[in-house]
Formats: C-alpha cells, sequence, structure tokens
C-alpha cells in the first residue's frame, strides 16, 4: 500500500514480465501506472516509499501506447455520415467495438456530404476520454466535400464544393461549426485554399490533403501554410510521376520548412495499396507514417453491399497488415505519429512518464490481448487465462 509520504492515496498498478515500447525500442521493464498516469517508478519508490497494490503478469507481451485511428468512416453497421436519429449512439457502438483492435482515441470521419447532414451530426458529438464504454473520441475528421471532382473516389459528386472568394465562410456555411473538428482533408488545387489552411492550422485543425490532383508546388504551397498530413498516400490523387511526383513528392521534397514533419495515412490492408509501395514511402519518410483503418461501416461485417455516406459500395472483407516495418515502427506508426500529428505526444502515443495510461497488449505477431485506457482494463481477449 501507499505510505504516508505517497503523494496520492490512488492504488498503483504494475505491469511485470512485458516488453514496453520505449524510444523506438521494446525494452524489457516494469510499467507503473497511477491515476490514469505513467508513473517514473524511481520518484515512486525514493520520494514516496510507494509500492504496487496490484500487479498485472503480461507473461512476455508487448506493451505499446494505445492505438490512435485519425480516420475511420464507421464500422459494424454505423455509418458516420448517416445522420441518424441516434449519432451518439452509432460513435459509441464503433468506440467500443474498436477497442479489440487496440484503439484507445479516434477521429470519427465524415466523407463529402451536403450541408444538412454536418449540421446535424457534428453538435451530436463532442471530444471525450475514453474509458470502459470505449475509445475516446479527439475530433471529427471532415474528408470533403473541398476536394478534387477527377479524384473523387467514393465521395458524391453531386455534394462537392469549392472555396468561393473567402474560403473560410464556404467552410463555416458548409460545416456549421469547427467545434470538435480536429482534422480537415482538403484539395490544396482549389481556388483560395491556400487562406483556408492557414486559418484551420491558427485554430489547431490538422490540415490534411487529399482527393486532389495537386502538383507538388501546389502540395508544398500547402505546407508552408500549415498543412501537415496527406490522406490515404497513393489513393486519390495523381499518380507519382518522375518530372511532377505531385503530394507523393512531399515525402522527399526539400521545400518542407524547417523542423517541421508531413505525415501521411495508409491503410495498410494489402488491398487500397500495394505492399511495395508502401515499403517505398516507408523507405523513405519512415517517421511520417501513419497507419488508418480507413474502416467503413462494413468493418466487421460479412462481405456484400454496404453504404458509405451517399453512396453504396461493395466489400469483399479486410486484411489488415503491414509488410516490411519493424515491430516498433509499425507499433509507432499507429500511435506516436498520430500523436504526433495531432500534436498531443506529450500525453499520448508515447509511454513516457506523466503521458496517459492508454495501453495496448499484443503477443509477437501483434494481435492484440488486451486494450487499457487511463490505466484501466477496457478489453480483453477471453479465452487465455491472463494478460
Amino acid at each position: 500500500m501507499p505510505s504516508n509520504k505517497s503523494v496520492s492515496d490512488a492504488p498503483i498498478t504494475q505491469f511485470v514480465n512485458c516488453r514496453i515500447l520505449r524510444e523506438h525500442k521494446l525494452q524489457r521493464e516494469d510499467l507503473w501506472v497511477r491515476e490514469g498516469k505513467i508513473l517514473d517508478p524511481e520518484k515512486l519508490f525514493f520520494d514516496e516509499k510507494g509500492s504496487a497494490d496490484q500487479r498485472v503478469d503480461c507473461e512476455g507481451l508487448i506493451i505499446a501506447p494505445g492505438f490512435i485511428d485519425v480516420q475511420i468512416n464507421g464500422g459494424y453497421g454505423i455509418d458516420f455520415s448517416q445522420a441518424t436519429d441516434d449519432v451518439r449512439g452509432g460513435i459509441a457502438l464503433v468506440a467500443k467495438k474498436i477497442l479489440e483492435h487496440g484503439v484507445t482515441s479516434f477521429l470519427p470521419t465524415l466523407v463529402t456530404s451536403p450541408p444538412d447532414i454536418y449540421h446535424k451530426v457534428l453538435p451530436e458529438v463532442k471530444v471525450h476520454s475514453g474509458g470502459m464504454e470505449g475509445a475516446g473520441v479527439l475530433g471529427f475528421h471532415l474528408e470533403g466535400p473541398f476536394i478534387s471532382l477527377e479524384k473523387k473516389g467514393a465521395h458524391p459528386e453531386q455534394h462537392l464544393r469549392s472555396f468561393l472568394s473567402d474560403g473560410m465562410s464556404d467552410l463555416i456555411e458548409t460545416y456549421g461549426t469547427l467545434d470538435n473538428v480536429a482534422m480537415v482533408t482538403l484539395a490544396p488545387e482549389l481556388p483560395n485554399s491556400q487562406s483556408v489552411v492557414r486559418e484551420l492550422t491558427q485554430r489547431g485543425i490538422t490540415v490534411s490533403l487529399g482527393h486532389s490532383v495537386a502538383n507538388l508546388s501546389q502540395a508544398e504551397d500547402a505546407v508552408r501554410y500549415g498543412a501537415s498530413f496527406i490522406t490515404h498516400l497513393f489513393n486519390a490523387m495523381l499518380p507519382f510521376h518522375h518530372r511532377d511526383p505531385g503530394i507523393v513528392g512531399l515525402l522527399t521534397s526539400d521545400q518542407v520548412p524547417q523542423g517541421r514533419t508531413v505525415f501521411y495515412g495508409m491503410i495498410a490492408d494489402g488491398i487500397h495499396t500495394n505492399p511495395a509501395a508502401l515499403r517505398i514511402a516507408h523507405r523513405a519518410h519512415p517517421t511520417g507514417l501513419v497507419l488508418v483503418t480507413d474502416a467503413i461501416a462494413a468493418m466487421g461485417l460479412p462481405p456484400g453491399r454496404h453504404t458509405l455516406g451517399q453512396q453504396v459500395i461493395e466489400i469483399q472483407g479486410l486484411h489488415a497488415y503491414v509488410a516490411g516495418c519493424r515491430v516498433e515502427e509499425a507499433l509507432e506508426a499507429a500511435s506516436l505519429h498520430p500523436a504526433q500529428l495531432l500534436g498531443i505526444s506529450h500525453a499520448k502515443g508515447i509511454l513516457d512518464y506523466g503521458g496517459d495510461a492508454d495501453l495496448v497488449l499484443l503477443d509477437d505477431a501483434l494481435n492484440v490481448r488486451a486494450t487499457y485506457i487511463a490505466g484501466q482494463e477496457v478489453w480483453r481477449k477471453l479465452h487465455h487465462h491472463n494478460c
């Protein structure tokens, strides 16, 4: 039990027999947690004379920071871009289900929709921490409608929009509010987009480039104005060409301002992106890779016809895997990098002292065995006696 010298009477949990992802390596050490935060054991022993109240034997498993999914359009029959009578309930269902994938925080993502959908859906969900009820919501990711007609992908053409003279007023008119919005994907070649990129960035909203026919210099300009992410690299953008590599060229551009990182999302399912393309991107710019599920309503459902926003699409099953990365790199691409992208890596995406105790326990094949949020177990794979 904590002694009288302890700064807190809250119980302390010690995870033993584990390999912790810290400073880019898997390290064999214990992890100490109190009041939802990761403790420095030296301070605990020497300053507080404290000890653990509860020990969790991890049986050699890996402990990584909880995964952060910045692009998830729904799942389990729920489509975030459908304004149902129970938007909150739909997001809550997905939030609960994704715990089994090790996701502890996410950005519910809306594809291109008519304004009334945004006006109805956005006010319904506030940023909130996760817990037993499900993964935390870090804010919405609005993917569209300010995107390219040629690269609309599954986005409905009739709802695409462009920026008129003052881009921000078009944005506010479309979305209704920017409260609880964490990320906006737009096409940087749209006229008047620069001021929008700048204004969104100043408001602390991450700007991502995607569904775009931008050339490299247009993409570089957007980065100068504050854009910091590429939505599903290689998909819905101009293919790499040696004379003008387009948005893909940002991975090795010498025009990215000093001290800034351009991150890029990749759907590591072997379908959206050939594993060889993923390896090219990763070798060119390993610190920028962010793994996303880009999951849709059909995630967790059998193959067949399902909806995405205003469209009906066919699903033939998903196979998620990461090819050609070291285990540490794959784990950081799902945790540290998205946290850095969203500017929250002081608390999430890391297992440093003082960070949030959002944890995922995995075996060596990266199967999730248990998920913790703020130090509390929120999901565990059954039929395995411990950890």
